[in-house]
């Protein structure tokens, strides 16, 4: 009798599978193959069978896949993985993109309007003076604006250079206005003069020292957004381990072996599967919530006093005091300058003023609520909704392009099922020591560069401590080009090494308080407190006190000791 019923299942399953082999067709296979630029002219039976060399694709039944189709699906899964990444960032990436050039556009516009401004008011105080000063003003507001948006530039040298174009200008218009311009090697020596008799006071250091004070922070805040692309992009190159290819292989191509060409994986298998091949993306989740916060208390922070504009609104009365200075010394620079350069040489024309009287009025008229803190706002509030996007990365992938939603059944990697009955793992490396769909061991050396460096973003953004110019460039970071293996089994095959030895720690810094005051300088009265962390690349500043030097130092040395 057992027998008999052995018989009858060995018959039923071969007229199962002979049926199945009736009804399955390859062509199907063959033609979607096609459509996903996948070679399929080779590879592809013609009619099911089955195939004793598959890896991934394993089946019990019949199959239209070889082994060269799998091999066909590696190279498709690789270029698949990095096509949704790029997808997924593509907003975010445009928002901050976009945000980046319409802040830089207002920098230059606000530049330019105070640049007009500075001209406007030269020019009803000194009259012709204005118009001869127009090259040092526009160079003096390139730097500016440069500086704003990360160039490396030395304030005090700019100041100082300024100052020195100006002078012989300056000492003319003292002098005799309306005669012939002075000899060049004269306008020399007059600079040389001026360098040395410090014919403007403190100006130049504090000119310096008010646009590296004020507009650190704007400055900062750019930086900020120029590493969030950075930081994007290197995230959108990212390389899948083998491991994540293989289960990816499984939940996308596999299906089409049986010419199940309509199955969607579950929601279920398909979290497992993207949960584990970007585990370590998801570590960046936490780092990146913070620099959106940090961004946001910045741009906060930034008000008044700290504004872009009310900033550089104190420029042009501080030139005009300054060659007031001059003005007030006239008597004692005059004996100077006679007494080292002797009597004025003059050359050339008569000068003529009004050739350039218009070139700084004119700047592109713009609403009285159009500013950089508008658009900060504007842009931070879009931000916000991307606060979680590494941890909601794979679940996004998941729900809107790769798993099924809605279908009475779906694929679970073996066969189509109604539902998925295994255990849906959470996000992050350590929540995938249970994932039954992919093999995670640790996170990958590729994305701690990716956390180093939000890390060092972060405490900047935060005040913790004061980079000299061009650190940020300075910071080890690939290309968005390059390769970074992540999740999966990390093995040799991989490229993975250990983490542990301590190259993610970022050291913080605190800035020391220094004080600078020297009396009969300031053009103001009252104290001037020089801000933290001044450095001389960053601002110019000197401190020329020598008992603030050495109490500064210790403190330095106290601070490090502890």
């Amino acid at each position: 009798m057992d027998s008999w019923w052995w018989l009858v299942c060995l018959c039923f399953a071969a007229l199962t599978d002979r049926t199945q082999q009736n009804t399955m067709s390859c062509d199907s296979v063959r033609n979607l193959l096609q459509l996903q630029q996948i070679d399929a002219t080779t590879g592809v039976l013609d009619t099911p069978g089955k195939v004793s060399d598959l890896q991934v694709c394993l089946s019990h039944s019949v199959t239209c896949c070889t082994r060269k189709v799998e091999e066909q699906y590696q190279t498709a899964v690789h270029q698949d993985i990095q096509n949704l990444l790029q997808t997924f960032s593509y907003n975010l990436k445009l928002l901050i993109t976009q945000n980046i050039a319409a802040l830089q556009d207002m920098v230059d516009l606000v530049v330019r309007e105070v640049q007009s401004h500075t001209f406007s008011l030269l020019k009803v105080l000194y009259g012709d003076l204005a118009s001869r000063a127009s090259s040092p003003l526009a160079e003096l507001f390139t730097d500016v604006g440069l500086f704003v948006l990360g160039a490396e530039l030395n304030l005090e040298e700019a100041a100082q250079r300024f100052f020195q174009a100006l002078f012989p200008l300056v000492y003319d218009q003292l002098e005799k206005p309306g005669m012939a311009r002075l000899d060049p090697v004269y306008q020399e020596c007059l600079r040389s003069v001026g360098r040395r008799t410090a014919a403007y006071g403190n100006a130049p250091k504090r000119l310096a020292l008010l646009v590296a004070r004020g507009l650190r922070e704007e400055r900062i805040f750019l930086q900020s957004m120029h590493l969030a692309v950075e930081v994007i992009n290197t995230t959108d190159h990212a390389q899948p381990s083998r491991e994540c290819r293989r289960a990816f292989m499984r939940m996308r191509y596999c299906p089409l072996c049986q010419a199940l060409t309509d199955s969607k994986p579950c929601m279920g298998y398909c979290l497992n599967v993207l949960r584990g091949c970007l585990a370590s993306l998801a570590e960046v989740d936490a780092h990146w919530q913070e620099f959106v916060r940090s961004l946001e208390a910045l741009a906060a922070s930034m008000h008044d006093r700290n504004e872009l504009e009310h900033v550089l609104a104190s420029i042009p009365p501080l030139i005009t005091e300054a060659v007031a200075y001059t003005s007030r010394n006239a008597a004692q620079l005059t004996s100077q300058v006679r007494g080292v350069c002797g009597e004025p040489v003059r050359s050339g024309p008569v000068q003529q003023g009004g050739a350039s009287d218009t070139l700084y009025l004119q700047t592109p008229e713009r609403n009285t609520e159009d500013t950089l803190s508008h658009r900060r706002r504007e842009f931070l509030s879009s931000l916000r909704h991307y606060r979680a996007f590494y941890g909601g990365l794979a679940d996004q992938m998941c729900v809107r392009e790769l798993a099924s939603t809605d279908g009475p059944t779906c694929w679970n990697g073996n066969d189509v099922v109604k539902s998925y009955t295994k255990r849906v793992v959470g996000s992050g490396i350590r929540a995938q020591g249970q994932n039954p769909e992919v093999r995670v061991k640790e996170a990958d050396p590729g994305i701690n560069q990716v956390i180093d460096k939000l890390k060092y973003i972060n405490q900047l953004l935060q005040g913790r401590f004061i980079p000299k110019l061009g650190t940020l460039d300075q910071i080890e970071m690939g290309s968005g080009e390059m390769g970074i293996s992540f999740s999966g089994q990390c093995d040799d095959e991989d490229g993975c090494w250990g983490s542990g030895d301590g190259a993610g720690e970022t050291r913080i810094i605190k800035p020391t308080e220094l004080s600078e005051e020297k009396p009969g300088e300031n053009l103001h009265p009252g104290p001037h407190t020089q801000d933290a962390g001044c450095t001389l690349e960053v601002s110019g500043c000197k401190n020329t006190h020598s008992a603030l030097w050495v109490l500064s130092a210790v403190y330095t040395l106290l601070t490090l000791w502890r």
